[in-house]
């Protein structure tokens, strides 16, 4: 039996809301997201929590496809997370979806 994993995606905001190598925060109730853009456009999402002593990665500095926490500058690689080496520990990664018009798309599931 072949089965497909459906995600339920959510409209969030247009690329040109969210500062090039910046950040924008999607507040939620079970821990905010920051909204990251890189300075090709490429979009991520990750919850706003350093894995290291949860700081809020979306006052970081962006550079490259990686942010910089602002408490002790832990390199967070954007695209899945996860802290670089030589630090360990990972900040949960949400699916982004960009559409052709630039519609910013999450799965929150």
């Amino acid at each position: 039996m072949d089965m497909q994993v459906t995600r339920a995606w959510t409209r969030i905001c247009s690329v040109a809301d969210i500062p090039t190598l910046g950040s924008r925060v999607l507040e939620r109730a079970d821990g905010n997201i920051a909204l990251f853009r890189t300075a090709q456009d490429n979009v991520y999402a990750l919850l706003d929590r350093c894995p290291h002593k949860g700081g809020a990665l979306s006052l970081g500095i962006v550079h490259g496809e990686s942010v910089t926490c602002p408490l002790h500058a832990w390199n967070i690689d954007l695209a899945s997370g996860s802290a670089k080496a030589p630090d360990e520990g990972c900040a949960r990664h949400f699916p982004v979806r960009v559409d052709a018009d630039g519609t910013v798309y999450l799965c929150l599931a």
